[in-house]
């Protein structure tokens, strides 16, 4: 097969997961983000070639020894300001730039769309995209009764400054942030009550219906050798609160919400087809990215239309789908960003894939929960475990989404074992004024226009009196009571208000029995008696 030596490939992939150690190492001596990322970037050069991990790999050192650019997922656990940089020392690695991610679970998936057009347009021969986070080591460093001193790397303010990739926008409205609506934990439980409202479920059997969905994900982790807890768990493990699994915020309890305390680590190596050839990578361990979109739902969650969906998915799915020759019947393999139940449900309904199908897991890794969520790197795992699959499933394609903030930003990869024939002519549903690129083989789209000519809802921060609750999310303290909730008001007029409840007779209610379309009162200091 003649393939155009532009065409953009991955060609290897390396995981780490560093778990607790049984023989009690010091916290201390447990290696920082930046040592995972070395070690996850070696794993991928063995990757190349298909040599067994500590085997040869001339084939991926060759490459690495040509990469143009570094391109590092931003670590949350541990301040650096160019990690790219401590990589490439420790390497021996000189590319000619460094790109530092801003905080988004969508930015892996983003960098790998980015990436592929600069290979296809022939601005990059070899690239490195790579992340890693310790959130399990800082956290046991501060649980310490010596409370050790982490040795990790702190760098000069001489430091030369990487390119920066990704959006940097404030995620919340002043409204939304005093509201406690600054953390994934207190905003996903208002799209999953939302989309229980909405589906017309009784709230004890939308709680049976996302465990079954998160203990398929814990089935998954559980065969999959860079999981964090390969211990696979039941739907009634899941739903019911115990003393290890105690409930967070309403409907969740631990194990239905992202896992962040892990030490982790991914990596990728992109490469085009001409320089893989060159260096002599097998053509079996070549995964092509076919397509990709990327898009944002309206910003701040103060201006979405409702909290059930996300159009924006459901564009950009559309179109990556459209521009990689495919319907989404096709993809045998889907990674979901699996984050919350809440999320993961919105996005198959947005891209016609079914929940709960036995068939068709709507995780390749397990999800943040169980396989892990590092910070902002979940994504790399993500796509790294999905070049795997595809690499023992010839001829089958993969989907794999990012998603940042609070279902915010999205991007969508469709990917390979088979260089992309493209739609053919006249087969080509973009929403209208989609800006579309194309190169090497490589189509990505941006259907931004169109996401924001949907409607918007009016926000009033400064509402008071009659209103419906639309959604709702309750925090729970340490007993298992419920102690507080954020409520999403619409007013008379159809504008969107925040309040909050701590009354206990109106926390028990939003628990037991539905909220959403209750009716109630706003008062001026913010908080909402419920009728």
């Amino acid at each position: 097969m003649v393939i155009d030596p532009r065409t953009p490939v991955i060609v290897g992939t390396g995981q780490v997961t560093n778990r607790p150690d049984p023989d009690g190492v010091e916290v201390a001596a447990r290696p920082e983000p930046v040592e995972l990322m070395v070690r996850a970037v070696l794993s991928a050069a063995e990757d190349c070639s298909g040599a067994e991990p500590g085997g040869t790999a001339g084939v991926g050192h060759a490459l690495l020894k040509r990469v143009q650019s570094l391109r590092i997922l931003n670590p949350l656990s541990w301040e650096y300001i160019n990690p790219g940089q401590l990589v490439a020392e420790q390497m021996g690695m000189d590319p000619l730039e460094f790109r530092l991610s801003t905080t988004g679970g969508n930015n892996a998936q983003h960098l790998v769309n980015r990436t592929a057009l600069d290979i296809g347009r022939g601005d990059l021969d070899v690239a490195v995209i790579a992340g890693a986070d310790c959130f399990y080591s800082v956290l046991a460093a501060r649980r310490d009764p010596d409370r050790p001193m982490l040795p990790w790397t702190v760098q000069g303010a001489n430091t030369v400054r990487p390119t920066m990739f990704g959006n940097s926008h404030r995620a919340t409205t002043d409204a939304e942030e005093e509201q406690g609506l600054d953390l994934p934990v207190n905003v996903y439980p208002l799209f999953e009550n939302a989309l229980r409202a909405a589906m017309g479920r009784p709230l004890d059997e939308h709680r049976e219906w996302i465990a079954r969905l998160w203990a398929q994900c814990s089935e998954v982790a559980s065969s999959n050798p860079y999981a964090w807890s390969r211990q696979a768990r039941t739907a009634e493990q899941i739903r019911t609160p115990g003393e290890s699994n105690r409930m967070i915020s309403y409907p969740y309890t631990k194990l239905l919400m992202a896992n962040l305390q892990v030490d982790q680590g991914a990596a990728l190596v992109l490469c085009s087809a001409e320089a893989a050839e060159a260096a002599g990578v097998p053509r079996d361990r070549w995964v092509f990215p076919l397509a990709g979109a990327d898009a944002d739902d309206h910003w701040f969650l103060s201006h979405r239309a409702d909290f059930h969906s996300s159009p924006a998915i459901r564009l950009a799915g559309k179109s990556a789908v459209s521009l990689a020759g495919t319907d989404i019947g096709t993809i045998a393999h889907v990674d979901l960003f699996p984050c919350f139940p809440s999320a993961v449900e919105i996005a198959a309904h947005e891209l016609g894939l079914a929940v709960n199908d036995p068939g068709r897991p709507l995780t390749v890794t397990g999800g943040l929960t169980f396989a892990g969520g590092p910070g902002n790197n979940y994504g790399t795992h993500a796509i790294a475990t999905m070049a795997t699959i595809l690499r023992a499933d010839p001829g089958s394609l993969g989907l794999v989404s990012g998603l940042g903030w609070f279902m915010t930003e999205h991007s969508i990869g469709i990917y390979g074992t088979r260089p992309g024939s493209g739609p053919t002519h006249g087969e080509v549903d973009l929403p209208e004024s989609t800006v579309v690129e194309e190169a090497g083989g490589f189509r990505w789209a941006n259907p931004a226009a169109a996401v924001g000519r949907l409607p918007q809802c009016s926000s009033d921060a400064d509402a008071v009196g009659e209103i419906t609750v639309e959604a709702y999310s309750v925090a729970y303290a340490r007993d298992g009571t419920p102690s507080r909730a954020v409520v999403a008001c619409r007013t008379i007029d159809g504008r969107r208000a925040w309040a909050t409840t701590s009354d206990p007779d109106q926390l028990a209610v939003l628990v037991t029995e539905e909220g959403c379309g209750r009716l109630g009162t706003l008062r001026d200091n913010g908080v909402v008696d419920l009728s």
